[in-house]
């Protein structure tokens, strides 16, 4: 399995970050401030003055928790939602009755709002919800279950901005996958042109002129030109046939701001989907030729290996009792519930009853090579063939049962 990283740094949400740590910051002066200038009317100003000073501590020594998400944890944004409620709930200790009824501000007032935002940030509108509907009951219960105007406008409108944030958090990790998946096919899309380039000034035209020179002297060069001028065809049908194999989009949360793109499957790998383009497109050459949808046809792994080797003895067939010279015809066909491949020949065709006869005669090809793998499947293998017309073999694929 091939390895391909890509890491595509956040426009939007690292941003936001900052501005969390900037605003818990702010925030917790600004809480200190108001104390300070009601301190005469607290009932117990030690309590509120010994939370405040656990604030700045905390908001302190935890500021570089809220620099990202991979350091911003769930047991850190568990521990910094405790911090704002402790300070809520311990508000009724700390004030008066008359303050608290007349819409004052909790002890640690509006730094609350960024112990809901980190959630929001971190998960989005979700964990947002999750963690201003805690924040709203502190509040409500604080009052007594009869929270003022003010109280009550607070509350919604931290929770109306959370979840907000929240969901454009979300739709911009959604952005930037979007964004980091184009410049992988991007990246690939240029470095198959600059291999075809390569291939065409070298490999294809070095070629083309053993086909043609071996042509020329006839004999046993004829054979070597004209294996040339096959593996010509089939270098330049992977060439144009543009195949990039399907890339994963890893959005670890612990990454935080980034998008990694990895792990890309190769044919030869055994887990994951395999492209059947992939697969197929070596069997075109001179004589065989290849026709496949322009987007990736995925299949799991194993189904595609077996189809594909149900492909290679058909063509087998092919070539054993149809001639050298006869040609063949690969088409894949996606039907989104099933993938049909059918392949054709222009041989002589097989004669009515050969195939019983075979199968009579102990030689299980078609039975076996083809027609058991289909039905290992779950899928079905037709063969239609009328003497003097060639051959056609169907092979269909449900994807629901393909394993």
């Amino acid at each position: 399995m091939a390895k391909r990283e890509r890491v595509v740094r956040m426009s939007v949400e690292q941003p936001l970050w900052r501005a969390l740590t900037a605003y818990r910051l702010l925030t917790m002066v600004y809480a200190a401030a108001l104390f300070g200038f009601a301190y005469q009317r607290f009932d117990r100003p030690k309590v509120a003055a010994g939370y405040l000073a656990v604030l700045a501590v905390w908001t302190l020594v935890t500021h570089r928790r809220v620099a990202n998400a991979a350091s911003c944890t769930k047991g850190f944004l568990g521990a910094d939602l405790t911090v704002a409620i402790v300070g809520i709930l311990l508000t009724p200790i700390a004030d008066t009755h008359e303050r608290i009824a007349a819409g004052g501000p909790t002890l640690p007032s509006i730094w609350t709002a960024g112990s809901v935002l980190a959630f929001a940030i971190k998960g989005g509108w979700r964990w947002a919800g999750f963690a201003s509907t805690f924040v709203a009951a502190a509040n409500v219960l604080v009052h007594g279950g009869n929270p003022t105007r003010d109280t009550l406008h607070n509350v919604l409108l931290v929770w109306v901005a959370s979840i907000a944030i929240g969901y454009v958090v979300e739709v911009a990790r959604a952005s930037e996958a979007t964004l980091a998946r184009a410049l992988e096919i991007e990246a690939a899309t240029r470095e198959r042109e600059r291999l075809a380039r390569d291939i065409h000034d070298g490999v294809l035209q070095v070629l083309a002129m053993v086909q043609r020179r071996g042509t020329e002297l006839g004999g046993e060069a004829a054979e070597l030109g004209r294996m040339a001028g096959e593996q010509e065809v089939a270098l330049r049908t992977l060439v144009s046939s543009g195949l990039v194999h399907t890339c994963r989009i890893s959005r670890d949360e612990s990454l935080g701001a980034l998008v990694t793109a990895d792990e890309v499957d190769e044919p030869g790998g055994d887990g994951g989907e395999l492209d059947l383009r992939t697969l197929l497109a070596p069997h075109a050459g001179s004589r065989v030729s290849f026709a496949e949808p322009g987007t990736p046809v995925p299949l799991p792994a194993p189904a595609a290996k077996e189809l594909a080797a149900a492909v290679g003895a058909a063509l087998d067939n092919v070539r054993r009792h149809a001639g050298e010279g006869a040609r063949a015809w690969i088409l894949v066909e996606d039907w989104g519930d099933e993938v049909i491949v059918t392949v054709r020949d222009d041989g002589p065709g097989i004669p009515a009853g050969r195939l019983d006869q075979a199968e009579g005669e102990g030689r299980m090809g078609v039975a076996l090579s083809i027609r058991g793998r289909l039905r290992d499947l779950g899928g079905t293998a037709e063969l239609v063939s009328v003497p003097g017309q060639g051959t056609e073999v169907e092979l269909k694929v449900p994807r629901g049962r393909t394993q």
